[in-house]
């Protein structure tokens, strides 16, 4: 008979099912991204460390602002040997954000310094609604 030892007393099988490296690869993917608001606008930082601006395409559809990244294996590395692990990703990844469907390709203002996209653009105007006025009875 064998036994299998508990790695530890507050065992949990969520925890070691999430633990495993296959659900860490998603993260590789990820564009980290912080949102600021403020008074009239919206200022979006994306993490994209790694990329070159050309690298970069950012674009506005159906109220949608997208910005998609692609790098690539680079092939003219022609080094002898022969990676023991490679956890650089390579391939295209993409986020989306509702801006709102007044906002044009014009009202963005885009950057990019150190790894980092910064996005800047108006917030939608929303109609106010007129709040009830009531007529006094006398």
């Amino acid at each position: 008979m064998m036994m299998i030892p508990r790695r530890r007393n507050d065992f949990d099988l969520f925890d070691e099912i999430f633990d495993d490296p296959f659900f860490s690869r998603v993260d590789t993917k990820l564009m980290r991204t912080d949102i600021k608001e403020k008074k009239d606008s919206y200022v979006v930082n994306v993490d994209l460390p790694g990329y070159e601006k050309e690298d970069i395409k950012i674009e506005i559809n159906n109220g949608y602002l997208t910005v998609t990244a692609e790098r690539t294996n680079s092939d003219e590395e022609k080094e002898e040997g022969r990676y023991i692990r490679k956890e650089r990703y390579s391939g295209q990844c993409s986020r989306s954000f509702y801006v709102g469907d007044n906002v044009k390709d014009t009202d963005v203002k885009a950057s990019f310094k150190n790894g980092i996209l910064t996005l800047e653009f108006p917030k939608e105007k929303h109609e106010e609604i007129e709040e009830k006025k009531y007529i006094p009875i006398e």
